[in-house]
């Protein structure tokens, strides 16, 4: 498979947390210390010729309609010709641990604009990662009732927009196979760097840079 990133190209991530990083709390590390910057890193260093460059904007605790009210800032406005986006995990959470839901409906509406105004006004690429979980502690698995819409959500507008999907949520259940759960998760969300490691392998993968 040949990379599908083109020369000069403008990558943006986009997400919660887990895309942050540590992006928005450390001095002078704008992509973050997680897969972003792992990402980038092993790109970077394998087609140094391509010149791409790569932009992290991803905020922790966000969901998905906090992405929409700032994508004309963090994203529009940016003129990236990739944008990646890792959002719902912490739309399941607050209906746990807030009692503040988000409806799959809201949801799946709240990512179709933010994905048909970047795929119209830019004209840019867009790679869909799956929110993912892991049963542990064992309070998750409650929670897959409310998630499990939301990756199906994520898979459908993949199709429908002609994306590249990253399949998460499938490759950590996979990787929860060979070694427990807190080997990849510190809460069956949050990446240790093994996790961290396993979202920089996939995405790289699923662009052909590997």
């Amino acid at each position: 498979m040949a990379v599908l990133i083109e020369d000069d190209a403008v990558v943006l991530f986009q997400g919660d947390s887990i895309t942050d990083g540590g992006r928005t709390t450390l001095q002078k590390r704008e992509l973050g210390v997680g897969y972003v910057l792992m990402a980038a890193a092993v790109f970077s260093a394998k087609y140094p010729q391509k010149n791409v460059r790569f932009l992290n904007r991803g905020i922790n605790g966000h969901r998905v309609k906090d992405l929409k009210a700032r994508w004309q800032k963090d994203c529009i406005e940016l003129k990236p010709t990739w944008v990646s986006i890792m959002i719902g995990i912490n739309d399941t959470w607050r209906a746990f641990d807030s009692n503040d839901p988000t409806s799959a409906e809201s949801y799946e509406a709240d990512y179709r604009e933010m994905l048909t105004r970047t795929r119209d006004e830019l004209g840019a690429r867009l790679i869909l990662c799956e929110p993912f979980l892991l049963p542990y502690p064992e309070d998750r698995k409650a929670w897959r009732e409310d998630l499990d819409p939301r990756i199906r959500v994520v898979r459908e507008l993949a199709r429908e927009l002609d994306a590249i999907l990253v399949p998460l949520d499938g490759i950590f259940t996979a990787a929860a196979k060979k070694q427990p759960c807190d080997y990849w998760t510190i809460d069956g969300v949050h990446p240790t760097p093994a996790g961290e490691g396993l979202i920089a392998l996939s995405w790289l993968k699923a662009v052909g840079a590997m």
